[in-house]
């Protein structure tokens, strides 16, 4: 691992969170690759991929970017009124790089207020990253949430 492929996959996911924190939606559907995933297990990190069936949500990228649609449309039901958030991240883990593919390790905690209510969630993404054109693309992304 070079120092230099590290900072990039760590910068990669920082600006993933900015784009999700300042409502770039297009943008941060840009990241994923064309045949990425988006996986929140039902059970966190105790959840084996083979048991994707069990999700809070499981979405491909043709699901992404229905729900982006929606969100930039101003069509979802479940953002009246509007949803604001933010990630606060720890630094990236870079558990592995090369060339073509990363493991990443963030613990999160997400605060959402909508409204008068407030939401806060806490947990770590996994992202799973390759190289394509010259750049990182979202191959997977597991958001183990703490219950």
């Amino acid at each position: 691992m070079t120092e230099e492929r590290v900072r990039s996959v760590q910068d990669f996911v920082i600006w993933e969170a900015r784009l999700l924190n300042q409502g770039r939606y297009q943008e941060w559907l840009d990241l994923y690759a064309a045949d990425g995933r988006y996986w929140v297990p039902l059970n966190g990190d105790l959840q084996n991929e083979a048991d994707g069936h069990n999700a809070l949500a499981d979405e491909d990228h043709l699901l992404l970017s229905l729900r982006v649609k929606r969100l930039l449309a101003g069509r979802a039901h479940s953002q009246q009124p509007r949803s604001r958030s933010t990630h606060v991240l720890q630094l990236p883990q870079v558990d592995q790089v090369d060339e073509h593919v990363a493991q990443v390790y963030t613990p999160f905690t997400y605060v959402e207020c909508r409204g008068e209510q407030q939401l806060w969630l806490a947990g770590h993404w996994c992202h799973r990253l390759s190289r394509q054109a010259d750049a990182w693309r979202i191959a997977l992304k597991r958001v183990n949430l703490l219950s």
